[in-house]
């Protein structure tokens, strides 16, 4: 008999592990809030990266994830990924260096570029930087599209997608996670998996589990379609910027002594500025809109991942970094879920090293 699986949330990480789940043979009911793509999935500047700042371990479950980024988009019709590379210099010359003399003893595939290196790469690039760096497999996907396919290719394998439902409460019996509450009643599963973002503590909550969790504001803006003008992602001291299958330029930024919240409109045109005055032909184009989103970060900045010893029939994910980890985490959580085998890869980011029993 199949086993029975709530997804809570239809953001990329809750769409991938139901494709994933219902691939497996599992009977999977997915409960979104919301439309379809989730809210911090929408809001995502959308880098396939395994960035700086990280330690091995967790490099390496991003660029296993990478790679299974390569696997599934020959899977899942209309992922929209595409592998154009990140051309980086948003850390200052001996910073950089220093990462990239790290990333690459781990084998990542970073290439040192001067002035004209960095222009063959982008030639938009108003004032190219005297040293950058080259990651030519690091890569980019339309962040809703792809969710949205992810739940198309789990609907045709036989998953329930329920849209605008909010989740009222987690249902407990005997100590175990048994449903979940919505409009409509109580809807019983076998194992519950909580995808639902920031609206993750809520719902933990429910059943006495609290934890810590940031939620930084996250402002990107978009310009309106033009024709091609970026090769590749650049993330700069600046902003990061990259264009969209549809021809829109996307820039975000690192907001940290300032709040965007306070004033988005303000702070999404003077980004927008930085557009300009940074990308020949930028200038040209006019901004479209902004969205403004909070992104779900555990505590200490890694994923919480797994089920928690203290609650039976439940299972946990929550990070930042989704895109990037969707569809690792999809099929780890599918296995884990399906076989009880835990890969090694997430074994450093068990949910119960920041849960608390109320």
């Amino acid at each position: 008999m199949a086993k029975r699986i709530i997804v809570v949330g239809a953001g990329i990480i809750g769409a991938s592990i139901a494709w994933h789940l219902t691939r497996a043979g599992a009977e999977v009911t997915v409960i979104e809030a919301d439309g379809p793509g989730g809210v911090a999935t929408r809001n995502s500047w959308a880098w396939i990266n395994a960035s700086w700042g990280n330690p091995e371990s967790y490099f390496r479950l991003r660029t296993r994830s990478m790679a299974e980024w390569q696997r599934i988009d020959r899977e899942v019709p209309g992922l929209e990924v595409s592998w154009c590379g990140g051309l980086i210099w948003d850390l200052p010359p001996e910073q950089l260096e220093a990462y990239a003399i790290e990333h690459i003893s781990w084998g990542y595939g970073i290439r040192r570029v001067d002035r004209a290196g960095a222009l063959r790469i982008e030639p938009n690039i108003k004032q190219p930087p005297d040293f950058a760096l080259h990651v030519a497999d690091e890569g980019k996907v339309e962040p809703l599209a792809a969710a949205l396919a992810f739940l198309a290719g789990a609907e045709a394998l036989g998953a329930t997608v329920l849209r605008d439902s909010p989740v009222k409460w987690l249902e407990e019996k005997n100590g175990r996670v048994v449903g979940a509450c919505i409009n409509d009643g109580v809807l019983h599963a076998d194992e519950v998996v909580i995808a639902a973002g920031a609206d993750a503590a809520t719902l933990l909550e429910s059943i006495g589990l609290s934890y810590h969790v940031d939620s930084p504001a996250g402002l990107l803006v978009h310009s309106k379609p033009a024709g091609e003008i970026l090769h590749t992602l650049l993330m700069t001291p600046d902003l990061h910027v990259r264009q969209t299958s549809d021809g829109r330029l996307v820039a975000g930024a690192d907001f940290s002594g300032s709040d965007p919240a306070d004033d988005p409109q303000g702070a999404a045109a003077a980004l927008y500025q930085k557009v300009q005055d940074m990308v020949i032909g930028a200038d040209q184009v006019e901004m479209d809109f902004h969205t403004l989103g909070f992104r779900p970060t555990p505590g200490d900045g890694f994923p919480m991942i797994g089920r928690p010893q203290s609650r039976e029939g439940l299972y946990i994910t929550v990070m930042h970094s989704g895109i990037t980890l969707a569809p690792a985490v999809g099929l780890f959580a599918a296995t884990e879920l399906l076989e009880g085998k835990r890969d090694r890869l997430i074994a450093p980011y068990h949910p119960d090293r920041l849960l608390k029993v109320k």
